[in-house]
């Protein structure tokens, strides 16, 4: 072969399949699917190609090399002719990008749990199989997210919601080790156990002696109050009084559409250690474990600080 189209500037399926590199099955397999036109057809019916198909061969088998799917190899084979715009191919790419990300991500998450599982003991690790056989791999955060709607009032601002459950629902690292995997599947079996239902941190608001219940003014001042201790919080200051703590009671005190007093300070501490709830307290220890408490400390270590401050302001 000599490298180049024959005399009338075509290629036969042969001469073409043979410069590409492919066999005559590939080549024939794309015509058919519409990807290679054909210039004409000789006297005898066989198939010839113009000067630009091989160049378009190549094209293909590059876009399926990347593993593109047929119909966007289309896509952007037609915008190539169209425009010559990079629109589709644009978008193929970080279509595929994507999804290797989350195959990346799939394959790192396998990897730590079944480091997990192969450097325990027979007897834990009949517990983590069961863990991990409750979540996909990587893990959502779904379940965490179902958590918190059914624990928090009802109805509360899209927006206000929206902020509890992005600061209260830890994202799943991307490479996590055999211990992120097992806290994580941890966190996943307290958001989903059963006893969730006796779950209700709402009472509070069921001992409002007036029957005034603002729930999303409490919610509003809980994040103002934690965005205030979180510095506190993260230099692991003891708890004290102060601009937080004084947030922190008032929206109490608005939910109750009462004052902020020192009775009212003795009263709501009283109230706060019946609140507590052994699911809510792990959830809040397992998710401090996670690698994304280091950047910010979680609501639950600003409640605990907040509530601890109240205290020994009340003790």
């Amino acid at each position: 072969m000599s490298g180049s189209a024959s005399p009338d500037g075509r290629w036969s399926i042969g001469e073409l399949a043979e410069q590409a590199g492919v066999t005559v099955k590939t080549v024939r397999f794309y015509s058919d699917r519409g990807l290679l036109p054909e210039a004409a057809r000789s006297a005898g019916g066989h198939r010839r190609y113009g000067p630009e198909a091989l160049d378009r061969l190549r094209l293909i088998r590059s876009l399926r090399t990347l593993d593109l799917p047929l119909p966007q190899v289309d896509r952007i084979l037609a915008q190539e002719d169209a425009a010559g715009a990079t629109d589709a191919l644009e978008d193929a790419l970080a279509g595929q990008l994507r999804a290797l990300g989350t195959q990346l991500s799939a394959l790192r998450w396998r990897e730590a749990a079944l480091r997990l599982l192969h450097d325990c003991t027979p007897t834990e690790r009949a517990d983590r199989l069961r863990l991990i056989g409750a979540v996909t791999l990587p893990p959502t955060t779904d379940a965490l997210a179902r958590f918190w709607r059914r624990v928090l009032p009802a109805r509360l601002p899209a927006r206000l919601l929206s902020t509890l459950l992005e600061a209260a629902v830890p994202q799943p690292p991307a490479d996590p080790t055999p211990s992120q995997v097992l806290t994580f599947v941890r966190l996943h079996a307290v958001a989903t156990d059963p006893r969730v239902r006796d779950i209700d941190i709402r009472r509070l608001a069921a001992r409002t002696s007036e029957g005034a219940c603002r729930p999303a003014v409490l919610y509003e001042g809980l994040v103002e109050a934690c965005a205030l201790a979180s510095a506190d919080v993260r230099a692991q200051r003891p708890p004290h009084a102060g601009e937080a703590l004084d947030c922190f009671v008032g929206a109490h005190a608005g939910l109750r559409d009462t004052r902020d007093t020192p009775a009212f300070r003795r009263q709501l501490s009283a109230q706060l250690g019946l609140l507590a709830h052994p699911l809510i307290d792990r959830y809040w220890h397992l998710a401090g474990e996670l690698p994304s408490a280091a950047r910010q400390p979680t609501i639950g270590a600003m409640d605990d600080w907040l509530r601890a401050a109240l205290d020994a302001q009340v003790a």
